[in-house]
């Protein structure tokens, strides 16, 4: 079984390496290194996982996984890269989470020629319920993408994207959906008590027409669009919210957000390569 080492421990390597293990992965395979002692005895307690305060030791793993917040990886990788560059160990895969930094400067901290293979998962992946694309840069080996793959499964879907460029948009529809969702559901729940609703079960009412709505989107055949027709009788009262939703222009606002979103991964990514 091909060993895996996670650079930081926290809430994503947590989930990671609990759906891992789910998975079939043996615990002595997973090595997390982490500042924090307490964080590393946690997750060695709870998972029987080999834990260490060196990033270094994670090394000697077939994959290693960066979960470091992004402002943090370039330090990270230099640090890693300094190793590398003393011991030649340069057949490791690094799968970074870290949103919004790219490839190439990733590589370039690690001293050059690394397979990296960088991926957006969503926040549902804490439940395994996520979804996660992925880009591989030109040195990572099918073998390699394919253990990528399997890994950011035990968290989810996982598809490929073709091109870098593209986990931009990725960012704005999954990475930053979650919110989107939470949002709608704090505004119908606000509504449903204006219109006479106690507040529990206003509540209780959205999250459960939001767990069936996304359930019965993810199961059926048919697209969001005919799933949303078939709910909407002529004349009836779905009709005539969507109908206000649509004079306010609701596509394009959802346009708007999601391209403010994708133009500020850009950005990011430009500010986080430089620091």
């Amino acid at each position: 079984m091909p060993s895996i080492g996670f650079i930081g421990g926290g809430n994503m390597a947590d989930s990671l390496i609990g759906g891992l293990i789910n998975a079939g992965y043996s615990a002595a395979s997973i090595t997390v290194s982490d500042p924090d002692e307490k964080r590393l005895q946690t997750l060695k307690e709870r998972f029987k996982v080999n834990v260490s305060l060196d990033n270094n030791e994670t090394l000697n793993c077939k994959t290693i996984i960066l979960s470091v917040k992004p402002q943090l990886l370039k330090t990270v990788c230099l640090q890693l890269g300094q190793q590398l560059d003393r011991s030649k160990i340069n057949n490791s895969l690094f799968i970074s989470i870290a949103a919004g930094v790219k490839s190439t400067d990733i590589n370039r901290w690690l001293n050059n020629n690394q397979s990296i293979v960088r991926c957006m998962p969503n926040t549902p992946a804490l439940l395994q319920c996520g979804a996660t694309r992925l880009f591989a840069n030109e040195l990572v080996t099918d073998t390699q993408k394919q253990q990528a793959e399997k890994i950011m499964q035990a968290v989810g879907i996982a598809i490929w994207v073709d091109s870098e460029e593209q986990l931009n948009a990725v960012t704005a529809v999954s990475g930053s959906g979650p919110a989107y969702f939470f949002l709608m559901m704090e505004a119908m729940q606000q509504a449903g008590e204006k219109l006479g609703l106690p507040a529990e079960i206003a509540q209780q009412l959205v999250l459960q027409t939001a767990l069936g709505a996304a359930r019965m989107a993810a199961e059926s055949d048919s697209s969001p669009a005919e799933l949303r027709q078939r709910v909407t009788s002529k004349g009836g009262t779905t009709e005539q919210a969507i109908l206000s939703f649509q004079s306010a222009n609701y596509q394009q606002i959802v346009l708007d957000a999601l391209s403010a979103a994708n133009n500020r991964s850009i950005s990011l990514a430009d500010e986080l390569g430089q620091l």
